[in-house]
C-alpha cells in the first residue's frame, strides 16, 4: 500500500430504507483500510432504520438522525461534518464492492479533485458493469455523467464548487461534477478499481421521474453553458453529417457507383 494514507470520508444517507442500510453499513465498517470515517444521516426514519444505526454505532464517527429537506440537503450535512481528505457517497441500498475495495483505490492514488472508479449497476438482479471514462469532456457531461457512487470527491473542492444544489431533486451530484470540471477547472482521474454496486429503482433512475431529470438537466446546462451550448450542437450535426457522408462514399465504392 501507499505510504500515503488519506482519511476518506464515506456518507451514507437514508430514508425509510432499513433492508438497504443492513446491507450498506457493513460493506463500509467491514474495510480493510481503516482510515475512513463514517458518516451517516438518517432523514428520521419510521421504519426501524435508527435501531440499525445504534447496533453500529461503535463503528460510525457520526450519526445524524432528523427531518431534513430532501437528498441534497442530507448529503449536503454530511460535508458539513465530514473531515477526510476525499469524500464518497454510498447510500443506503449500495454496497462497496469488496472488503479491501478502499485499500485497492488507495493505491491506484488519489491524486485528482475527481477520482472516478468502476461501478457495478444491480437492476432487479441484472447486473451490468460501468467502466468509468478515461478523460473526460463537455460531451460525456452533456449526454451522461459519471456515477457518483463510485467518485471519490477531494473534500476542498466543495469549497470551490459549492455544496449540492438543494433546489434540485434528482441531478445536483450531477451539476456538481459538471461544474467542477468544466468551470472550474477541476483534475479528473480515472482509477481501474470497481469501488460500488449500485441498486437502481430509486429517484434518478425511476422512468416516471425521467422528465423532471431531463428538465433539471436542462434548466442546468440553459443557466451555466447557454452560450456554448449552440455552437456544441452544431459541431454535433456536422459530425452527424460527416457520418453518413463517409457511409454513403463506402457504400458506393462496394457497389461500384461513381
Amino acid at each position: 500500500m501507499s505510504l500515503i494514507q488519506p482519511k476518506i470520508s464515506i456518507i451514507t444517507i437514508n430514508y425509510n430504507n432499513a433492508v438497504g442500510l443492513k446491507e450498506t453499513i457493513p460493506s463500509i465498517v467491514g474495510q480493510t483500510y481503516k482510515n475512513i470515517e463514517y458518516i451517516v444521516v438518517d432523514g428520521a426514519s419510521t421504519d426501524g432504520s435508527e435501531e440499525i444505526i445504534r447496533e453500529f454505532k461503535n463503528h460510525i464517527t457520526v450519526a445524524i438522525i432528523e427531518p431534513d429537506k430532501g437528498i441534497y440537503n442530507a448529503m449536503n450535512k454530511g460535508i458539513k461534518n465530514a473531515t477526510g481528505d476525499y469524500l464518497l457517497f454510498i447510500n443506503s441500498g449500495d454496497i462497496l464492492f469488496q472488503a479491501d475495495t478502499i485499500e485497492k483505490a488507495i493505491e491506484q492514488g488519489l491524486d485528482s479533485d475527481l477520482v472516478c472508479g468502476n461501478i457495478l449497476y444491480d437492476n432487479n438482479g441484472i447486473k451490468k458493469d460501468w467502466i468509468s471514462v478515461e478523460k473526460l469532456d463537455f460531451a460525456q457531461f452533456y449526454h451522461d455523467g459519471i456515477p457518483h457512487p463510485s467518485t471519490f470527491i477531494k473534500r476542498t473542492l466543495f469549497d470551490v464548487v459549492g455544496y449540492y444544489d438543494e433546489t434540485l431533486k434528482i441531478v445536483s451530484d450531477w451539476k456538481f461534477a459538471f461544474l467542477a470540471y468544466c468551470k472550474f477547472n477541476c483534475s479528473y482521474k480515472h482509477i481501474d478499481v470497481l469501488v460500488s454496486e449500485f441498486k437502481e429503482g430509486g429517484i434518478s433512475s425511476d422512468p416516471l421521474t425521467r422528465p423532471m431529470m431531463i428538465k433539471e438537466r436542462e434548466d442546468v446546462v440553459k443557466e451555466n453553458f447557454s452560450s456554448f451550448v449552440h455552437y456544441y450542437e452544431e459541431l454535433l450535426d456536422a459530425r452527424r453529417r460527416l457520418r453518413k457522408l463517409r457511409y454513403t462514399i463506402k457504400i458506393k465504392k462496394f457497389l461500384g457507383i461513381r
